[in-house]
């Protein structure tokens, strides 16, 4: 099992369009797609460093993970809706992406 950290930086003022977004959009076709999804959560405070938003997704493996987002981001459910939540201008200035792998003396689930 692999993990993705996901961190976003919202454009000024975009950040609740963001919240909407995943909550009206992404999440359900996250499910649809069965891609789990650990957890999200804002900093507190959001900074520079920091970002607006992380959450975190679980794969079993790298392979697995970069199929399912290739099949996410070609989804029309998602081209459409992102088109739809952009109408005004992108909500995330900057995205990164971070894979983690659990060390040996990490506790097991």
């Amino acid at each position: 099992m692999i993990y993705e950290l996901r961190t976003y930086w919202a454009h000024p003022g975009k950040i609740e369009a963001l919240h909407n977004r995943f909550r009206t959009l992404t999440m359900g076709i996250f499910a649809r797609r069965g891609m789990q999804v650990v957890g999200f959560w804002t900093p507190q405070p959001a900074t520079p460093e920091t970002g607006d938003l992380v959450y975190l997704m679980a794969f079993p493996d790298v392979a697995a993970k970069e199929a399912a987002w290739e099949g996410f981001r070609a989804d029309p459910e998602w081209v459409t809706g992102r088109a739809a939540s952009e109408v005004d201008g992108p909500l995330a200035a900057k995205v990164l992406s971070t894979v983690l792998v659990s060390t040996d003396y990490a506790p097991r689930a």
